[in-house]
């Protein structure tokens, strides 16, 4: 049997946090998702750092664009920036559909961009789809 794969959500909503957890768990895959709520937490939990000590590195990236501290943005700017975590693809699922958004996360290297759907049945499609295109289609680096 294969291992699970190991998500990071990173979310400050805790309606959005909930919904995905449920999503994940009604997942055909095994994921184990680990919640930060904002991208200084990410960072100190990639970089295993403080009460992150015994961080496991995730397979897959979830990140909101906007959240206090530390937004989506400047996260994945950092992020796609440092050669020990480019390779993480990182899924932007916001609610935002603003084509600067698009692009601009784009530019800064999102691997992809989903607008959240409001509504669950959806939510859990989308979730489903994630899944099963970046652990059963993509073939991710850390799986070679």
């Amino acid at each position: 049997m294969h291992r699970a794969v190991e998500v990071l959500l990173v979310e400050d909503d805790p309606g959005d946090v909930k919904l995905t957890k449920k999503s994940f768990s009604e997942s055909r895959m095994r994921v184990n998702l680990t919640h930060v709520p904002n991208g200084l937490k990410a960072i100190e939990y990639l970089r295993q750092s403080g009460e992150y000590e015994r961080a496991v590195r995730p397979d897959l990236i979830i990140m909101d664009l906007n959240m206090p501290i530390k937004d989506g943005r400047k996260t994945l700017e950092e992020l796609k920036g440092d050669k020990n975590f480019r390779k993480i693809p990182i899924v932007i699922l916001t609610t935002s559909d603003a084509d600067t958004d698009i692009i601009k996360t784009y530019d800064l290297g999102a691997n992809c961009f989903i607008t959240k759907p409001v509504d669950y049945k959806q939510f859990q499609k989308t979730v489903d789809e994630i899944s099963d295109f970046w652990f059963s289609v993509v073939k991710l680096p850390n799986q070679m």
